[in-house]
């Protein structure tokens, strides 16, 4: 049985649905934390894995802004991070201004949610958000050639729209999973993985074991090792009590 060095997992859609996580799934991901160490990987702001760290006990590093940041989750520190170029990065907001597209822009020292709040422009990741998936699949289109930025399309699992994430190019949670390894002294393929979107993707593919939601697309399907029920149904804690625990628990002997 192959040993594990820690388990990444998604926040929404995956941890929790509505900003909830239940408290099946809670005690499941502390059992976890009490072999290895845990690590969110969301697209949200840091304040908000913070918040999701702290509640579940967590002490590893935890990954936000779709990858772009690695942060301590007691102090908040950033432990790695990325920006995007300045220009790209105007031309992004422009664009989601101009079409009256909600987004949030972050940079090392906070969020903003309007133009005039942008008081830095070495942005860590803009998020388009609150869209049709139509609109997202323009907007993907209108930077594809763009070569030094990295656009994802997200579900947004607690009100059914969707955003799309900007970060520089290569900057995913992949490349985050990667950082993470790097500081640990591991490998990716010593980590379980868990995700429901296709920013998520990235980060299942470098891990050595693979859980996908049921509510994931096909391509992460086609690469899990184990398909989880619906959030809804609690289903990452059905796969931790189903093939996580049991991996870990066979590897301490």
């Amino acid at each position: 049985m192959a040993q594990y060095s820690a388990m990444l997992v998604d926040l929404d859609g995956t941890l929790m649905a509505a900003d909830i996580i239940s408290d099946r799934v809670a005690d499941a991901v502390r059992q976890v934390e009490r072999i290895i160490p845990v690590s969110i990987a969301t697209g949200r702001r840091a304040s908000d894995v913070q918040q999701y760290a702290n509640y579940l006990g967590l002490k590893a590093p935890q990954i936000c802004n779709g990858g772009a940041t690695i942060l301590d989750p007691f102090s908040g520190q950033q432990i790695w991070n990325s920006h995007m170029p300045e220009g790209h990065a105007r031309s992004i907001i422009d664009l989601l201004d101009r079409n009256g597209i909600p987004f949030i822009a972050t940079h090392p020292l906070g969020d903003a949610e309007s133009v005039s709040a942008i008081s830095h422009w070495d942005l860590t990741r803009i998020s388009g958000m609150d869209i049709p998936e139509s609109k997202a699949d323009e907007i993907l289109e209108a930077f594809d050639c763009y070569d030094d930025l990295y656009l994802v399309k997200v579900y947004l699992h607690y009100n059914g729209w969707w955003a799309v994430d900007f970060t520089a190019s290569g900057v995913h949670k992949g490349r985050s999973a990667q950082e993470l390894a790097r500081s640990m002294g591991v490998e990716t393929s010593d980590f379980i993985a868990a995700g429901d979107s296709f920013n998520d993707y990235p980060m299942l593919k470098v891990s050595g074991y693979r859980i996908a939601m049921a509510s994931a697309p096909p391509e992460m399907k086609a690469i899990a090792h184990y398909i989880a029920p619906r959030v809804e149904e609690d289903g990452l804690a059905v796969a931790i009590e189903e093939v996580v625990l049991p991996r870990l628990q066979s590897s301490e002997v």
